[in-house]
């Protein structure tokens, strides 16, 4: 791989499903934390690195294809208690204002969950770009947030009997992305 200069940066890109993870931490049993993430994914965007503020970013989730690494646990969140995901097929996000330099970003805009649609900030960190084997110019972008699931009207949970609530209300959202220049 080789490093490409920073002017031809600036272009339109689209996400890389394959190198992508678009995950999810959050509390169980008020001891524990069930990680998960969702395997069907897509994205573009445009980056401008020379006024970052006209850059813009589109992430469509297909909520269906959300997996923790157990298959009742999946059930139930893509069922009506959590994610109701036969009438809400989809998460989507877009950006409405992006900032920063360097390798650095603050991107905040639209996520709508289960038809509630909110604003979240979030930074992300630029790293590459190289020129991947096969010639395409990448960039990955890593990067968190922490919301409180509630807001979406994921609101489903059980009291313990010591106290507290099985699933907590924040929820870390992980991103992991690559992605690949458009000629």
């Amino acid at each position: 791989m080789t490093t490409v200069d920073t002017p031809v940066l600036t272009g339109t890109y689209n996400l890389d499903p394959a190198h992508t993870r678009l995950g999810f931490v959050a509390r169980h049993a008020m001891v524990t934390k069930v990680r998960g993430s969702f395997t069907d994914v897509s994205g573009s965007g445009y980056f401008d690195q020379a006024n970052p503020s006209q850059s813009h970013l589109e992430l469509t989730i297909v909520a269906k294809s959300v997996d923790t690494g157990n298959a009742d646990r999946d059930a139930h969140l893509r069922g009506n208690d959590f994610f109701d995901m036969d009438q809400f097929p989809e998460i989507n996000f877009k950006s409405t204002a992006v900032g920063g330099s360097g390798s650095t970003y603050t991107v905040t805009g639209d996520l709508a969950i289960k038809g509630t649609t909110k604003p979240v900030t979030f930074d992300l960190e630029m790293t590459g770009p190289v020129t991947d084997p096969w010639g395409n110019s990448r960039i990955g972008l890593e990067g968190s947030t922490s919301i409180n699931r509630k807001d979406w009207g994921v609101n489903w949970n059980a009291a313990l009997e010591a106290g507290g609530v099985l699933v907590g209300e924040k929820v870390t959202l992980e991103f992991d992305i690559s992605a690949v220049k458009q000629a």
